[in-house]
């Protein structure tokens, strides 16, 4: 008996403990152990079955009090062991309320099974991919080829997983249920509950030559070649659902999807906002004091525009249905261009003297803004 740990340190408490705490400490450590909620550790068996002794001794007042005083030797590890197992142990009438309070929602206990069924169809998975375009392809759209890895059924197997010639054969451990039933020693009796055959892992069949190009997953990872149609008026983050296009499914499921998440370059001179242009046009002096007729690019190609005389710095112009068409719909965007007036420099001194003479010649009403500016302080001062 001397291999045996300390009841106490197996529950993590303290010698001198109270009930409560000492149940409180078996409902924790059979929800870190009990066998049904790790079915894939199989430690938790042995570890659940030293907790089961550890409760059995410590809940029962007598038999803490002979453990207290002379430790493994004061205690009979086969007391009340009989043809009925713990079930005639005193001490124990809350046993089955506290397990069902921790187990009751895990479907263990009635020999049942909540676990979904390994051989049911599955959908593949959904594949994430990233792609880079054009600001101009983004505005007009275009078919372009990609490149992805996916999951397909394997050729060698046709998805059985089987060697050619072979094929699976029932699980000779569940006997094709794909689930086995097990016996959890405790100290109010044997509790028999349903884990996942580790055998098979819930298939209820076994593959004795497994295909050599697949490794019997019936699946084998490949490179594939898909036709993207680029809608027009696609915006930088949105994402193109490619529907079935992604890993093949599993047991007969349908395939997943493929999305693919747009970024979109800049470009020199336009801006986008939402489904219209922005775009900044210089334009000479002269052009702006005298009005001339100046080439605007749009995403449809260079088109001609009138600015009129004495166009002012900053003027924004509108040009209606030159912007970007609408996902999905007929209409497009608005492209918006501002007038910039490009002061010029390095400038001879014929050229300023000609300037300073124009100037001279020039009469408040040729400057109608620098005009109502002045009269507005005018006006301030004398309030």
């Amino acid at each position: 008996m001397a291999d045996k740990r300390d009841y106490y340190e197996v529950l993590g408490i303290q010698k001198g403990a109270s009930e409560d705490e000492i149940k409180k400490a078996y409902k924790k450590k059979a929800r870190e152990y009990h066998p049904d909620l790790h079915p894939d550790d199989p430690t938790c068996e042995e570890k659940m079955k030293e907790v089961n002794e550890a409760y059995e001794i410590l809940s029962s007042p007598e038999k803490k009090a002979n453990y207290d005083q002379f430790g493994h030797a004061g205690v009979d590890p086969n007391y009340g062991a009989g043809a009925g197992g713990f079930g005639g142990m005193s001490g124990f009438g809350d046993m089955g309320d506290i397990l069902e309070s921790i187990f009751g929602g895990f479907g263990g206990f009635s020999g049942g099974s909540s676990r979904s069924n390994a051989n049911a169809p599955r959908r593949g998975s959904d594949i994430q991919e990233s792609i880079l375009i054009n600001f101009m392809d983004a505005c007009n759209g275009k078919k372009q080829e990609l490149k992805i890895y996916r999951m397909a059924v394997c050729d060698m197997c046709h998805g059985s997983g089987a060697e050619s010639g072979t094929s699976s054969e029932v699980c000779p451990e569940c006997q094709g249920r794909g689930s086995i039933k097990v016996g959890q020693r405790t100290p109010f009796g044997v509790i028999s509950s349903t884990k996942t055959c580790p055998r098979c892992s819930g298939k209820g069949k076994v593959i004795k030559n497994p295909c050599t190009a697949c490794r019997g997953a019936g699946r084998v990872r490949v490179q594939k070649t898909i036709n993207v149609d680029i809608p027009a008026g696609i915006d930088n983050g949105q994402t193109i659902r490619l529907s079935g296009q992604g890993d093949c499914g599993i047991n007969g499921g349908p395939s997943g999807d493929v999305l693919l998440n747009i970024s979109i370059k800049k470009h020199p001179i336009f801006v986008r906002d939402g489904y219209d242009i922005n775009c900044d046009i210089p334009v000479t002096y002269t052009e702006a004091v005298l009005g001339a007729e100046i080439t605007v690019p749009t995403i449809d190609g260079d088109v001609r525009y009138s600015i009129s005389e004495g166009t002012q710095n900053g003027t924004v112009v509108r040009l209606r249905g030159k912007g970007v068409k609408r996902l999905n719909r007929t209409d497009r965007g608005d492209q918006f261009i501002k007038i910039y007036v490009e002061v010029p420099k390095n400038l001879t001194k014929k050229q300023k003297d000609m300037l300073r003479e124009f100037e001279a010649s020039l009469t408040e009403k040729n400057y109608a803004k620098r005009q109502s500016f002045f009269d507005k302080i005018k006006a301030k001062l004398d309030f």
